[in-house]
Order: C-alpha cells, then structure tokens, then sequence
C-alpha cells in the first residue's frame, strides 16, 4: 500500500470518528439550562456581551447585519441574532471546507482540475448552505407562526369561558394560560408572569409579545382584554366573535395551501405523461429517420 493511500485512509478515518463523536455529542441528553430561563423572564436591554461587558463580536457583527436579519422570525423561533449569524458562519465554513476537502482528495490520486472550477465549487457551495440556512429559518417561522395562530384561536375561546364564568381580566387571562400546552401557551404563561413580577397591565405584555412575534392576533386579544379591564366592558361576545373569525381565516389558508398542494402534484404528473409519449413515439420517429430516400 502506498504513502498516498495511507493519508487517505487516515483523514477518512479521522473524519468518521469526528462525525461519530459529534453525532454522540448531540444526542446525549443536555441539563437544562437556567440562564435562557431567566433571561426570558427578565429580557436584556443591551446587546449580548461578554463578562467583561464588551460585546462581543458576533454581537457586533450582528449589529452590523441588522438590515438583513429576519429579527421577528428569530424572536417568533426563540433564536436570537447571535445565534442566527453564527449559524451562517458555520454553514459558510462547511461550505468552503467539504469541497476543499473532496478535491484534495481526488488530488491525491492525481486528478487535477485547474484553478476556475475548486474555486467556483468552493464559494458556490459555500453561498449554497449559506442561503439553505437563511430560508430555513423563514420557512420555519411561516410554520411556528401558523401553529401560533391556532394556538391563539384556542386561546381566546378559553379566556371567553374564563369571563363566562365570572373570572376576572387579569384572572381569565392567566387561568385560561395555564389551561394550555404547547410552546405558544408557555410563552403566553411566561409574558404574564413578567408583567405580574413588573406590576404592568398582562394586555400589554400580550400586545408586546404579538409585536415581537409578528402575530397580530395577540395585540387583538390585548387590545379586547383592556376594553374589560379599564372600562369593564362585556367583552364574552367579541372573544367568541374573535375567535369565530380566526377560526375561519385560518381554514380559509388551509384550503388555499391544499389547493396550491394538488396544483403542484399535478405537474409531475403532466411529465411522466410527456415522458411516457415520447418514449411510445421514439420507435416511429427512429424509423422515419432511417428510412431509406427514394430518388
């Protein structure tokens, strides 16, 4: 066995037992974590920094970054920027080092490609996972905040039989919360809890979160709760109305995305039908074409 091979067994070897190790890194059980717990209760009002009370780089990157940043889908997904732009790094890394690495690979076998195509491999994969990464995080965005909204929906149906039960606003608001499951209702029950620790009207706190998450349908709660709460109007009627109307618009959006679905199903449909006529008509076609001509 030659010198070449050797290397080239050895970094496959030691690439196995890399992707072995942090495959074992991430499916072990992690503690949890008390700061991000905390630090939800209690939100910053700065940039992340670090103890010496700089901020750090990625922080100031992401600063920098602000305009491009999807800051209501990261807060809808619980991310923050830091987190968001140092994913982009990694992905762009990884985009650099994979192809990097494959063509140091066939060089030590002796292909050889020249100098315009590792180049173009390298940056167009790099930008490739940089993109993957950035429409992932709005495509899971469009699905929390599609999960969120039916989780409101229910949300207000609870706070109407909280009232119709002769609860209070503050009252109606937190046992309904707590009525839940789900992430949408924990932080539900945790902007509650905030604006009872801040001594602030929860309708606020509930306009707020709606703000930061891009759903409007908890500054309308908000805005109905502190209808009851500072006038104490009767408000049973429009919760439910409310209610009834998010429940129609929402499957009003399921049916179009199902009919959007069944329009995009038939197009690989009308290929295989294209494929399947060219493939009936080929012979036919071959035979015209070799046809003898008669003078």
């Amino acid at each position: 066995m030659t010198t070449t091979w050797i290397g080239v067994i050895a970094l496959l070897g030691a690439g196995f037992g890399l992707a072995a190790f942090l495959a074992f890194h991430e499916l072990r059980p992690a503690s949890p974590a008390l700061g991000p717990a905390l630090a939800r209760l209690q939100p910053p009002t700065g940039d992340s920094a670090t103890p010496t009370g700089r901020p750090s780089n990625i922080s100031r990157l992401a600063a920098r970054l602000h305009r491009i940043i999807p800051a209501t889908d990261l807060r809808l997904l619980g991310r923050t920027p830091e987190e968001f732009v140092t994913s982009l790094i990694v992905a762009g890394l990884l985009g650099l080092a994979v192809p990097s690495i494959m063509l140091g690979l066939l060089a030590l076998i002796g292909r050889t490609f020249g100098t315009g195509l590792p180049v173009f491999a390298v940056i167009g994969f790099a930008v490739l996972l940089i993109v993957i990464v950035y429409r992932d995080v709005g495509q899971k965005a469009v699905i929390a905040r599609r999960e969120c909204r039916r989780a409101v929906c229910t949300y207000l149906d609870l706070v109407a039989l909280q009232r119709a039960a002769g609860r209070g606003t503050e009252e109606s608001l937190t046992r309904a919360a707590g009525k839940g499951s789900g992430w949408v209702f924990a932080r539900i029950r945790q902007t509650l809890l905030h604006a009872e620790l801040s001594v602030s009207a929860p309708w606020d706190g509930l306009k707020r979160l709606g703000n930061d998450l891009g759903v409007p349908e908890l500054g309308d709660l908000g805005d109905i709760m502190q209808a009851a709460g500072v006038t104490g109007a009767q408000v049973y009627r429009t919760l439910r109305a409310r209610a009834t109307s998010l429940r129609v618009q929402i499957r009003t959006d399921e049916l179009a995305r199902a009919e959007l679905r069944t329009s995009q199903l038939e197009i690989p449909g009308a290929l295989l039908l294209v494929v399947l006529m060219l493939l009936a008509l080929y012979p036919f076609a071959a035979r015209l074409l070799d046809a003898p001509t008669v003078d």
